[in-house]
């Protein structure tokens, strides 16, 4: 029994010594999740901001690849656009060369058809003839006694004058000349030859024998056949070779008659000084064709250069109407803002300087809206700025530029022209606005065509005129518009001055 005691008191003793060692246990179960809670709590309080800086991050990185992906999209429909534009250009060219070259080719081939059908009417003209000799000679050979010789002698007489009226004085070959396309140039040019046929003709007439007069016949024989040759290698950049040619001509034929009869050379150097104008005027009569072609090519680069400034112009004022709407779209993007935010205030002062700001936005968005509707009326109508413009150090004060711009801001166009080609800036003394600019331009250019500079290339819009006149005409036109008579030519001057002081070398 007290042995059973003993164990039970042990046992219990064991008891409690093990609930001691539960609770100790107990207790650093509890400081370790106690730890463990606040190592939670510690790096919850680290790991937060983190995870909301790369979250803000993220978003950041995100709007800013939006927003260069909406540049690069931007950019590539602009070179897109520009592009286009071009190859439309280049299209429009290369119809206008198509067109130019088509109406050559009508051209040559119309002449083609008039030469041969001229060719085909002189050997029709040769067969006949030569029908009606041998028919003589045969009648003369088989018949002497039926021949009526004063019929005969009648009949050749008119055979004869019809050869003369025909061009017995000309080649026997016609070189295929520009003059005989057209019914005026050949109208002066036949007129022309009849002029030389009479010269020739009151000079024959001096002389009884019928070798002197014959001299003459071959002289003017040859030269026309020279002549002619002058006149197919005539072009529109050697009108002076050809003239000169034609002195050296009549000068070598001077020579020849210098070295035969000398009872007759004053009178052939007479005939030849008075034959040399009447070639000269024939060389001019076919140069006329030339210088109508250069004028219809002139015409025809005028009109392309108009069509690339209208392009570059519209191009310019496509990229001011894009720039315009991005800067819309940003005021647009702060007014609603600040309307947001004007809903939301309570605070009296903050309301108020948050209407007028939105009272300045509008107004500025109104200015965006109005300079838009400018650039858009400008790209699709005729409306521009008609300018008078001089250049006192490059062409003197007796020289003006009148021309027209469809640019927003018109002296963006007088600094292009003042740039490299020229040593010094423009001067501006009119700038005169109109819905029709290319009609006003036009009526200025009207009434300054016998002044025009180069007649030639009507590109080149450069006018001799006194400061003073293109007041009055400017002023004809529209009273209102401020002229500047005074050419200041700034850089000119300077430059003037620089040289006066400047020390001589010896």
């Amino acid at each position: 029994m007290i042995k059973k005691i003993k164990e039970l008191f042990t046992l219990n003793k064991s008891l409690v010594e093990k609930d001691q060692l539960l609770q100790e246990k107990q207790r650093q179960l509890e400081a370790v999740e106690s730890k463990t809670a606040k190592l939670e709590q510690v790096i919850e309080d680290t790991v937060a901001p983190l995870r909301t800086a790369i979250e803000d991050r993220g978003v950041e990185i995100i709007r800013a690849a939006k927003e260069e992906a909406a540049l690069i999209l931007e950019e590539s429909k602009t070179t897109a656009a520009n592009l286009l534009e071009d190859s439309k250009r280049d299209i429009t060219e290369l119809i206008n060369k198509k067109d130019q070259l088509t109406n050559e080719v009508l051209q040559a081939e119309e002449t083609l058809s008039k030469t041969n059908k001229e060719i085909n009417r002189y050997a029709k003209t040769a067969k006949k003839h030569k029908a009606e000799l041998l028919g003589i000679k045969h009648l003369m050979e088989q018949f002497p006694s039926a021949i009526d010789y004063s019929v005969i002698e009648m009949h050749m007489g008119t055979f004869e004058e019809s050869l003369k009226e025909e061009g017995l004085l000309e080649p026997i070959v016609q070189l295929a000349l520009h003059h005989k396309n057209s019914k005026i140039l050949k109208s002066e040019m036949n007129a022309n030859y009849k002029d030389i046929r009479n010269l020739l003709a009151s000079y024959q007439s001096r002389y009884n024998t019928k070798a002197n007069a014959t001299i003459y016949e071959l002289m003017v024989i040859g030269l026309q056949a020279e002549l002619q040759n002058i006149l197919y290698t005539l072009s529109y950049s050697n009108l002076d070779t050809a003239l000169e040619n034609s002195k050296t001509l009549i000068e070598k034929y001077l020579r020849i008659a210098a070295n035969g009869n000398a009872s007759i050379l004053p009178t052939v150097t007479r005939f030849l000084s008075e034959l040399e104008p009447l070639f000269e005027i024939a060389i001019r009569i076919e140069y006329k064709y030339y210088m109508q072609k250069e004028l219809e090519k002139e015409e025809q680069r005028r009109i392309r250069e108009i069509m690339r400034q209208e392009a570059e112009e519209k191009r310019l004022l496509e990229e001011e109407r894009k720039k315009i709407e991005k800067e819309e779209e940003k005021y647009l993007q702060e007014m609603a803002k600040n309307r947001e935010l004007l809903n939301k205030e309570t605070d009296i002062t903050k309301i108020e300087a948050l209407e007028a700001r939105l009272k300045e936005l509008e107004e500025q968005f109104d200015r965006l809206e109005e300079k838009k509707e400018e650039v858009i009326k400008r790209a699709n109508g005729k409306a521009g700025y008609v300018y008078v413009i001089s250049n006192l150090g490059s062409f003197g004060d007796n020289m003006f530029k009148v021309g027209m711009t469809r640019r927003l801001d018109p002296l963006e166009r007088v600094d292009e022209l003042g740039d490299a080609s020229v040593p010094f800036k423009f001067d501006v003394h009119a700038l005169v606005f109109s819905d029709d600019a290319v009609s006003l331009e036009q009526q200025l250019h009207q009434t300054l065509e016998t002044q025009r500079v180069n007649k030639v290339n009507l590109r080149k819009e450069f006018f001799y005129a006194s400061v003073e006149d293109l007041q009055n005409i400017v002023h004809s036109i529209d009273p209102t518009v401020e002229f500047i008579t005074t050419m200041a030519a700034m850089e000119y001057r300077q430059s003037d001055s620089m040289r006066i002081k400047e020390p001589v070398s010896v």
